[in-house]
């Protein structure tokens, strides 16, 4: 008995001194990568596919949030909490997408790491969460999915490099320059095949129904008209009610959309319910709206997820 006590005390031990070293190491700068190089921590999966390309070999980039994770609710470890606390430069999206990350964020900032919300600096638009004869609970509330605008995600890589340059002490400014250079240039070829495969959906069918409102810059930019969501706010957090679900129903049938763009990091359980209520023949089509996915997998890249983004919504718009 005494024996397997002390070998218990000893494993425990052991998961202690484990856990420790890797918290003071990530406090050092060793953990993930070479403590004497420059470190950049981004919040989000996209945003730090984004950062990766303009940083390139410079600096060490950790990313926190895992492939096909919800930003609205994914949280973060001790050792990412202390990763945030001792970089050289957090960039992070801002206008309420982290939820359960921003007040980590603002502890860093409070112990002097240099921050940067590239949502807030990319010219945000605000909410418009109601639907004809429903409710905009919303409105005038900062929208920060911005990236689904390429030219939005344009101005970021500048700032983003400007950030680089400005607080990462040893990189190469040029490289860092050349590096959002030649992705602004890869930004730019995207944005104008999207015009050009967006312009392929007649006028009378384009108009978005989503799992929760994440396409308001799309939209925007590309003319199309967001009729409603089957959560009727910008977070997956929320719910809707069945007086919401009635009158995007109703909103659906008057403007006579047939199809639902559902977040394939989400369940589409809320989606299939306007399916039954709609006679069954509602059309969900996933997209990679919120969340990379990991390589190989569909949108392991920004510009891979809106190439397919863009493709699935033109195939069921103009199939729908």
């Amino acid at each position: 008995m005494s024996v397997r006590v002390g070998a218990a005390r000893i494993r425990a031990l052991l998961v202690t001194l484990v856990s420790f070293f890797a918290l003071a190491g990530t406090a050092t700068g060793c953990a993930g990568g070479d403590g004497d190089r420059p470190r950049v921590v981004v919040t989000t999966n996209i945003l730090g596919d984004i950062t990766r390309e303009i940083v390139g070999d410079e600096a060490d980039v950790s990313v926190l949030m895992k492939p096909n994770a919800d930003p609205h609710s994914f949280g973060l470890s001790a050792v990412q909490a202390a990763e945030l606390e001792n970089a050289d430069l957090v960039v992070y999206n801002g206008l309420g997408l982290e939820e359960n990350v921003l007040r980590h964020v603002a502890a860093a900032r409070e112990s002097g790491v240099a921050t940067f919300a590239a949502g807030e600096a990319a010219d945000p638009l605000t909410f418009h969460t109601g639907r004809e004869g429903g409710p905009d609970e919303e409105a005038g509330e900062p929208d920060p999915h911005f990236w689904t605008d390429p030219q939005r995600v344009r101005k970021a890589t500048g700032l983003i490099a400007n950030q680089v340059a400005e607080h990462v002490n040893g990189v190469d400014e040029k490289a860092v320059r050349d590096n959002a250079e030649r992705y602004d240039a890869q930004l730019a070829d995207l944005t104008a095949w999207m015009e050009k495969s967006f312009a392929t959906v007649p006028e009378d069918r384009r108009a978005l129904v989503t799992n929760h409102h994440v396409f308001g810059y799309l939209a925007d930019r590309f003319g199309f008209r967001v009729i409603g969501a089957v959560i009727p706010s910008g977070t997956t957090l929320a719910s809707p009610s069945s007086s919401d679900l009635r009158s995007l129903t109703r909103a659906m049938e008057k403007a006579g959309v047939r199809t639902v763009f559902a977040d394939s990091s989400q369940p589409t359980r809320l989606a299939e319910v306007l399916r039954q209520e709609m006679g069954g023949d509602v059309d969900v089509v996933p997209l990679y709206s919120e969340s990379l996915t990991a390589k190989g997998e569909g949108a392991g890249t920004y510009l891979e997820m809106m190439r397919a983004n863009t493709s699935a919504m033109v195939e069921g718009l103009v199939g729908g």
